[in-house]
């Protein structure tokens, strides 16, 4: 699995407010809505980050 990272992210409170009602329609936490948007857009521009194997050492 990927190492996430955390960060601060200044949102307009209406984008806000809609993507957490969005992601409680679809049973996500607000930041599991906003990595899948992300990854989504990622993808549609097929900007999607390479894909690294996992390295234990």
């Amino acid at each position: 699995m990927a190492k996430k990272k955390a960060f601060a992210l200044r949102i307009n409170e209406d984008m806000l407010k809609a993507i957490e009602k969005w992601a409680a329609d679809e049973f996500r936490s607000t930041n599991g809505q906003i990595e899948w948007m992300l990854a989504r857009s990622l993808k549609q521009a097929k900007r999607e980050p390479k894909k690294r194997p996992d390295s234990d050492t």
